[in-house]
């Protein structure tokens, strides 16, 4: 009964705090709240008869093939892609060589997660402003890749150390009883083993980074941000809402690409007993 009403008191503060904010403090910011709430719900009750708008579609459809062109928005694409793929050979490299050392050096767990966590709580743009300041990476796609580096490499080292501790101690020391060496236990068995794990974080870094990779624009970098940004900066002039939503679907698109060409990568790179 005790642990029942202190939840319920703790409901309530929550309740208090929200309610405060929203109707007090919010409202004293000059933010209509209650007419913000009326303008959703209207916004809603238009929805489907802007998703069975045929002219919206068509007017999509004309922007991608006559005005900006399939060619042009499949070269920014692969710029994205190229974008994404730089920064996660370098996460991939970096990570499962820290996640190995932490594997055989239990103690430094604590800081290299540690260092990791840190690095992936940087907002990314202010992460993409500050490198821009460093000389020899400026504008350009330099600083977007070491800061998408940065972000990638958590998800990955905490994938590696996972694999690599979830690997039977019995199949390893077989392999010792075999007569590998540290170095060929880990390539020929540990590693091996520990793949499909280690590729989930691949595949969950790689997924987030190709989102993340959209406000490089902001620094100078290339990708399919500069869609979503110029469509914000034309709004409402014509051609801007296409120009967003080119950005934003063909960024999901290129999401959805990758997510099946890991899965392919799976089923080819690991034994059926571990998939």
């Amino acid at each position: 009964m005790a642990h029942l009403s202190l939840k319920t008191l703790f409901g309530v503060v929550v309740a208090g705090v929200v309610g405060w904010y929203l109707f007090i403090a919010d409202t004293a910011a000059d933010n209509d709240f209650i007419g913000g709430i009326g303008d959703l719900l209207s916004g809603i009750a238009e929805l489907p008869s802007l998703v069975f708008d045929g002219s919206a579609y068509t007017s999509f459809w004309s922007f991608m093939a006559d005005d900006e062109g399939f060619g042009e928005i499949l070269r920014t694409t692969v710029d994205h892609a190229q974008l994404v793929l730089a920064s996660m050979f370098w996460a991939v490299i970096i990570a499962i060589g820290l996640g190995i050392l932490v594997n055989r050096v239990r103690s430094l767990a604590g800081f290299v997660v540690g260092v990791s966590s840190i690095l992936l709580t940087i907002p990314s743009l202010a992460a993409f402003a500050i490198l821009i300041s460093v000389s020899f990476i400026g504008i350009g796609d330099r600083g977007p890749i070491i800061a998408l580096t940065a972000y990638s490499i958590l998800p990955v080292l905490r994938n590696t150390v996972t694999g690599l501790e979830g690997v039977d101690r019995a199949v390893v020391e077989s392999a010792k009883g075999m007569g590998l060496a540290p170095f060929q236990r880990l390539v020929r068995v540990e590693l091996p083993l520990a793949w499909p794990v280690i590729l989930t974080g691949i595949r969950i870094a790689t997924l987030l980074n190709v989102g993340i990779a959209a406000i490089a624009v902001l620094v100078g970098g290339s990708g399919l941000g500069h869609y979503i940004n110029d469509g914000l900066t034309r709004y409402p002039n014509p051609g801007s809402v296409e120009r967003m939503w080119v950005g934003v679907l063909w960024t999901i698109a290129l999401a959805l690409v990758f997510d099946l060409l890991f899965g392919i990568i799976r089923k080819l790179t690991t034994p059926k007993g571990l998939r």
